[in-house]
């Protein structure tokens, strides 16, 4: 017989292709199928495992980034509050017109710059009712108790946090006729 008869006689149906191998039975497939499965599970399960520790990862280094801003952020606090320290006494003295305003841009830059890195500062303002959490009392003066008479220096807060960085400075007031009973 020539070979392109045998190619012939191969390919026609009911004719085994590999006369050397048995059919395969159905328990070796299940078996295989399950094999399968099996290893699908274990590669998802090792995804999940994979993502958790991006994710982590991720978190950590968000945490260094901000312990490795904390340095730059205080030295930016100083001068925030030493320019608008100096604008205040310079309105206030009513001299130099012109320095005030310059000095309160220079802070509204500052406070920018500390925005940028992620520290924005806390909404305070006299009549707000103290907060422990958000303000640090400095003094007391005449007025409705518990309540801010003056924001003496402005804080911060880790806006994607909502973490207080630095406490507001403040002036609370204290009613003073509980103190003459």
């Amino acid at each position: 017989m020539l070979p392109e008869h045998d190619l012939e006689d191969s390919l026609r149906p009911g004719l085994p292709q590999e006369p050397d191998q048995p059919p395969p039975d159905a328990g070796a497939l299940d078996r295989l199928a399950g094999q399968i499965a099996r290893e699908h599970e274990r590669a998802a399960h090792r995804e999940l495992i994979i993502d958790r520790l991006h994710a982590e990862n991720q978190e950590l280094r968000r945490g260094l980034l901000h312990e490795a801003m904390t340095p730059v952020r205080s030295g930016l606090y100083r001068l925030y509050d030493t320019v608008r320290r100096e604008a205040a006494r310079l309105d206030g003295d009513g001299g130099q017109g012109h320095l005030a305003p310059l000095l309160d841009a220079i802070a509204e830059e500052v406070a920018e710059v500390l925005a940028r890195t992620g520290a924005e500062r806390l909404e305070v303002g006299p009549g707000d009712r103290y907060d422990p959490a958000l303000h640090r009392p400095v003094r007391t003066e005449p007025g409705p108790e518990g309540v801010i008479t003056a924001v003496l220096q402005d804080g911060f807060r880790l806006a994607e946090q909502d973490r207080i960085l630095r406490k507001a400075q403040v002036a609370v007031g204290r009613d003073r006729t509980e103190e003459s009973d």
